[in-house]
């Protein structure tokens, strides 16, 4: 692994890492599974071993409401998990994107020993490293103190709308080539369903998030991520909007600018375009 990127923030582990780690009682890795039927069987079929499988939906989103776990529902979550305030938890996802949301929420949420194994499944199986069909035992119960939510970290509709033409904003569509031209609402090779209206947000500049990593699902390296987010106008300068269907995508774009590039100016719109594009009067651009 390159060590221009693994040793530029703690948030972002190798394989070998958690090779090293995978035994501590105070690590916990956890694979998130994504929005496919299917992807829970991936678990099944085969996993990188003490990994637990959670949901996206179920164990990250209130229950009732499109919005996060309250801090008390969290702690309640974590707690029941086997997850403490000191626990580092190491996330996954299948697809990628996933556990990259999830390291983002558990951000958002206040807890700060999260990771993301660079590479998920793809590079732990591409170095030889075996998987697991077994399915650890749960963790015991822990004690978690409710922790305020990181409100800096992200934007909600009203101001996008108010932002819209400003030069000192810059947002960032993390989705398809297909869905940014508005030739589809859902990514290539799914139901093409999630909002009514086609198209972007205007004034949106284009960054699909897998441009951002090399075949085996690591991270590009530093250099290499600079130059792409200077080909789309970041800099510190700005202050930045990324957002994509759902906003697991745009927590990609998130992850790669904060903690691998460093910038601090940056905010995720998770209402994204199935709220976006669903919005009474707001402006589409095709």
């Amino acid at each position: 692994m390159n060590d221009d990127r693994i040793e530029r923030d703690s948030s972002l582990v190798d394989t070998a890492w958690f090779a090293a780690h995978k035994d501590d009682p105070d690590v916990c890795l956890i694979e998130v599974a994504g929005l496919r039927p299917d992807d829970v069987e991936a678990y099944k079929a085969g996993h990188v071993p003490g990994a637990h499988s959670w949901k996206w939906q179920q164990m990250l989103w209130d229950t009732h409401k499109r919005d996060f776990p309250s801090p008390e529902d969290f702690a309640r979550r974590m707690g029941k998990a086997g997850i403490g305030n000191d626990t580092t938890v190491v996330f996954y996802g299948e697809g990628l994107q996933f556990g990259i949301y999830a390291w983002w929420v558990f951000r958002y949420c206040g807890h700060d020993k999260v990771r993301v194994l660079d590479g998920a499944r793809t590079r732990w199986a591409a170095e030889g490293r075996a998987l697991a069909k077994e399915v650890p035992p749960p963790r015991p119960a822990a004690q978690y103190r409710p922790t305020a939510r990181v409100e800096r970290m992200r934007i909600l509709r009203d101001e996008v709308l108010s932002s819209l033409g400003a030069p000192g904003v810059l947002i960032l569509d993390g989705r398809s080539p297909e869905e940014y031209r508005g030739e589809r609402v859902g990514g290539p090779g799914g139901p093409d369903v999630g909002a009514i209206r086609y198209g972007r947000i205007p004034g949106a500049q284009h960054l699909y998030f897998e441009d951002m990593l090399n075949a085996d699902k690591t991270f590009k390296s530093k250099p290499e991520l600079s130059r792409l987010m200077q080909s789309r106008g970041v800099s510190n300068a700005r202050n930045i909007i990324v957002y994509c269907r759902l906003s697991h995508r745009a927590t990609v774009l998130y992850f790669a600018l904060t903690q691998l590039l460093g910038l601090d100016n940056v905010r995720t719109y998770d209402g994204s375009w199935t709220e976006w594009g669903n919005l009474v009067g707001a402006p589409v651009e095709r």
